[in-house]
C-alpha cells in the first residue's frame, strides 16, 4: 500500500510556531511536569488538526559552575509549520 499524500512545501505555510523544550537558565529549573506540559504542546502541533511539520529546529546548551560541581542544560525550540493557524492556538 503506498500512500500518495506528500508533506507541503515550506512556501505554503502561512503560520510557524516556536516550541521550546526545555530549560537552559539555571534560575528557573524546570519541574518534570513543566517539561512534560511542552511536550504535550509539541505533540499536540503534530497531530491535532491542522497537523503541523517540524521545519527547523534550534538547540542551545548551557554550562554552569556550581560550587564544584558542573551543571549542563540544554533548549531545543522547534519551529512548526502550519498551513493555517490552529484555532487552538492562543498566542
Amino acid at each position: 500500500m503506498t500512500n500518495n499524500k506528500t508533506k507541503p512545501d515550506i512556501s505554503e505555510f502561512t503560520y510557524i510556531k516556536a516550541v521550546p523544550v526545555g530549560s537552559v537558565n539555571p534560575n528557573s529549573l524546570l519541574t518534570d511536569e513543566g517539561r512534560e506540559k511542552q511536550v504535550e504542546l509539541l505533540n499536540k502541533c503534530l497531530t491535532d488538526y491542522p497537523k503541523g511539520v517540524i521545519i527547523g529546529k534550534d538547540i542551545a546548551i548551557g554550562r554552569y559552575a556550581m560550587g564544584e560541581h558542573e551543571l549542563t542544560l540544554q533548549r531545543t525550540i522547534y519551529h512548526v509549520g502550519f498551513v493555517r493557524k490552529p484555532s487552538w492556538i492562543k498566542d
